[in-house]
């Protein structure tokens, strides 16, 4: 009884496979769509992140600031409205990369 199977190679040099070439992704619709799908989400989200915290009229009746009223200073600072601003340019920048790599890719 051996220790080696009787299928097992009977050199080393044998049992390596030869050296592929690294395998190329398959980029299907499917993927293709869910990535013009992420970049048009990521679009509307900063687009409302960079117009609603600006809309004085609609910016200040919400749910959250009558809920915690100790947040009424933050929610009105200009500070705050600016970094929901930033975070919406971040998300609009996102969404253009996000499309230019769906149609570099042919």
């Amino acid at each position: 009884m051996s220790l080696i199977p009787d299928n097992a190679p009977s050199s080393p040099e044998e049992g390596i496979a030869p050296a592929l070439a690294p395998a190329r992704r398959v980029h299907t619709w499917q993927s293709r769509l869910l990535g013009i799908c992420l970049a048009i989400f990521t679009f509307e989200i900063g687009l409302f992140l960079v117009v609603f915290p600006w809309m004085d009229d609609a910016w200040s009746i919400n749910y959250i600031q009558k809920l915690i009223p100790a947040l009424r200073n933050v929610w009105g600072d200009p500070y705050f409205r600016g970094a929901l601003t930033g975070l919406g340019l971040v998300n609009i920048y996102i969404s253009c990369l996000e499309m230019i790599r769906l149609f570099r890719r042919t």
